[in-house]
């Protein structure tokens, strides 16, 4: 038996003997009255419950978001009876939801009956990026109204799939059929891209590529974070139409130049110096992925870099992101899948990639990243 074995014999047999502990009826009495462990009783059941409730959870900040609540409360605290007639509702049906919303901390009472934002719902709606996905959720909860058939199926097929679609068809996608995932990612990208700005000194290269960069949200943080770097974004054509036009109504066009084409079967431009994935490799199966990779390795000059920033599977403290709602979110999707750092950095070395490390970030629950070089 090597020892590795012998390590894993002992863990099964640890987790055998502490699941035959916590799983006893009488362990949990006398946890829930003893005071040493009463504390740790109660946070276990808390744990438990938000799992259980979580759907719920869910659908109170979807209709907060769909009645305009966050940005009702903004300016100040306002009667029940008055939101009730805004949002067409028993004056019972809209104490229910502010009740609800009070109790996951979005809202809070003031006075009698009037109701304002909450810590939590202030720091909500200052993220457009957070509210925009809880709207868009309601592609991901159909999908996922069973999961088991959603898994035996073998991903795909549903809502978001269709909502989807372009991205997975070379070349594909007209302007109409792209306007919501560009909405969608130039919303969610501010909070990321501040993040990979802190994480690494951009101003180090020259020029840089940001490779699915939708209507270059996060490449117009770089521009305004490092004045010095030239800047290209390689989308989809209908995409990369999109970013020229909102470029050119920014007067940044000069800066920053849109390409159009299929990452996976087009050459890519070979001028940059830096190339970026910003959730990008997630998306895509294996092969596409290694693929992709291959294609930014040709396309690099030597001792270029490439940043892959992405919420990562199996990162410490951020576990949930990563195989529990990106695991789940991309096999409803049709295609990817969360991986690794150890996992990633070894599809870096299989692309021709000389070495590849792991930066620190402030959110990991967020994103993390890792840097290649050539």
């Amino acid at each position: 038996m090597t020892l590795f074995q012998s390590r894993d014999k002992w863990h099964a047999r640890w987790i055998n003997w502490r699941n035959g502990i916590v799983g006893n009826p009488a362990f949990h009495r006398f946890a829930g009255h003893f005071p040493l462990t009463r504390p740790t009783a109660r946070r276990r059941a808390r744990t438990i419950f938000d799992l259980v409730a979580g759907f719920v959870f869910s659908q109170i900040l979807a209709a907060c978001v769909e009645l305009g609540v966050f940005d009702r409360l903004a300016a100040g605290p306002v009667a029940a009876e008055s939101l009730a007639r805004d949002w067409a509702m028993s004056a019972a049906a809209a104490d229910r939801l502010l009740r609800a919303a009070a109790a996951i901390g979005m809202v809070e009472r003031v006075g009698a009956d009037q109701w304002a934002l909450a810590a939590h719902g202030a720091a909500l709606r200052a993220n457009g990026g957070v509210v925009e996905m809880i709207a868009h959720h309601k592609l991901l909860y159909a999908d996922l109204a069973d999961p088991v058939a959603l898994l035996r199926h073998g991903g795909g097929g549903g809502a978001l799939q269709r909502f989807w679609h372009y991205a997975g068809e070379a070349g594909a996608g007209s302007a109409a059929e792209v306007a919501d995932y560009s909405r969608l990612m130039a919303a969610s990208q501010p909070l990321v891209a501040q993040d990979v700005i802190a994480a690494y000194p951009f101003a180090r290269h020259r020029r840089m590529l940001d490779i699915g960069g939708g209507e270059g949200r996060f490449v117009r943080s770089v521009a305004a974070a490092v004045p010095g770097i030239a800047l290209g974004l390689f989308d989809l054509p209908a995409v990369a139409e999109r970013a020229t036009r909102a470029l050119a109504a920014e007067g940044l066009n000069d800066r920053i130049t849109a390409h159009g084409g299929n990452f996976l079967t087009d050459t890519l431009p070979g001028d940059y110096d830096l190339i970026t994935l910003v959730r990008v490799l997630h998306d895509h199966d294996d092969e596409p992925a290694a693929q992709l990779l291959r294609n930014i390795a040709a396309a690099l000059p030597p001792g270029g870099r490439l940043v892959i920033a992405e919420p990562m599977a199996e990162t410490k403290g951020a576990e949930t992101i990563g195989d529990a709602y990106f695991g789940l979110y991309l096999w409803a999707m049709g295609s990817g899948r969360p991986r690794s750092a150890p996992a990633i950095r070894a599809m870096l070395k299989s692309a021709g990639f000389r070495r590849s490390w792991q930066v620190t970030t402030a959110l990991p629950i967020n994103v993390s990243v890792i840097v290649a070089r050539m």
